[in-house]
């Protein structure tokens, strides 16, 4: 059997709820085969990052050929990279390896506050690895921090979509959650503005929604849908997950990746 194949290049969270598993459980559910590239082991819970240690970058390479020399990924996720080192090996691999379907998730900081990327990070990555990727999905103030304009308003999700979609290259979600316009985000794609309405939904436990829409929106990439639908497709996925209401952990709790798994081997005991 043929399988569409998914790439996460991310930070582990030790809890479950973001990164390289969050990652690991959307693609699963998303219908596609998924595999991982770690570059930080992170203590993590819902109350916060504890610490982090990262990958050395030879061995983040190592990682990220031994996937694309025996099983090339149809599109490849990239999460949380901490240091600039990192996101420079990450950027020379996807160019060797000629990678395609590159969703770049510009982690700058963990649903609970913490900081997660260093600043000269950021610019590293604006530089190697935004040119390289299909879609870049950025919340309200990572995408500040991008394209250096203050973002208040759906006119300043317009402005900094077009700014950083022409400036680097490269498709743009802007994400509008961070209490502008709702829950509404906004694609910019070939010089087109598509918003997608979203419904808010009341439920606190919001530990790894970045994550988990970007990872769902390379799995549908890699099952040949175009950008508009892919999005639509991991919206409905993020909203089925949240409306779920999964309950778990002291902070911001994880979201049910798994909802609609259905079967013999997922029944609990009576």
């Amino acid at each position: 059997m043929k399988m569409k194949t998914a790439l996460t290049i991310a930070g582990s969270d030790c809890s479950g709820g973001a990164g390289i598993q969050a990652d690991l459980k959307t693609m699963t559910m998303n219908g596609v085969y998924a595999m991982s590239a770690i570059t930080a082991l992170t203590a993590q819970n819902t109350t916060g990052v504890r610490a982090i240690q990262e990958a050395a970058p030879e061995f983040l390479e190592q990682q990220i050929d031994a996937v694309f020399e025996d099983i090339f990924p149809d599109a490849v996720k990239i999460g949380m990279v901490s240091s600039s080192e990192l996101i420079r090996v990450i950027a020379e691999r996807l160019r060797y390896h000629k990678a395609k379907n590159i969703v770049v998730d510009p982690v700058m900081a963990a649903t609970s506050g913490s900081s997660l990327m260093k600043t000269d990070a950021v610019q590293t990555l604006i530089e190697e690895l935004l040119p390289l990727a299909d879609l870049v999905t950025p919340n309200i103030p990572e995408a500040q921090v991008l394209s250096g304009l203050r973002v208040a308003s759906r006119e300043d999700m317009l402005s900094a979509a077009k700014f950083i979609g022409n400036t680097y290259g490269c498709a743009v979600l802007l994400k509008g959650g961070h209490s502008i316009n709702d829950a509404n985000d906004l694609l910019y794609a070939d010089n087109k503005m598509l918003w997608f309405e979203g419904k808010r939904i009341d439920n606190p436990n919001t530990h790894g929604t970045g994550c988990t829409l970007s990872s769902a929106i390379a799995s549908n990439l890699a099952k040949g849908y175009e950008l508009a639908v892919s999005v639509r497709m991991a919206k409905e996925y993020i909203s089925d997950a949240l409306s779920a209401q999964l309950d778990l952990g002291q902070g911001s709790g994880p979201m049910m990746h798994n909802l609609g798994l259905q079967g013999k081997y997922a029944k609990e005991a009576k």
